[in-house]
């Protein structure tokens, strides 16, 4: 499923709400999920799961086109953990 048609199934089911009001509702979820992240925090959904960040260290890595050795610097990485009941209803 892809933004918009996440935005299209919340609409559908909540007819009372106008479209531009379920972006509204959208951007600003991803939003601060966004921001927590950037500040280091971590953001967790009970049911579903908890988003968190991940340092990656600096590493020397290839440049596939010339094979020349360049230096990847450090870096933080989103990270997704499913929730327990997310991986019971996937497995179950």
């Amino acid at each position: 499923m892809i933004r918009s048609e996440l935005i299209q199934t919340i609409a559908r089911e909540n007819p009372e709400l106008r479209p531009e009001e379920v972006e509204a509702v959208v951007s600003t979820f991803f939003d601060a999920i966004t921001d927590r992240l950037a500040q280091g925090g971590r953001v967790e959904l009970r049911g579903f799961g908890a988003f968190s960040t991940r340092e990656r260290s600096a590493r020397a890595g290839r440049n596939p086109r010339t094979g020349e050795t360049v230096e990847v610097p450090g870096k933080k990485v989103p990270y997704f953990k499913a929730g327990k009941e997310m991986r019971e209803r996937l497995n179950g």
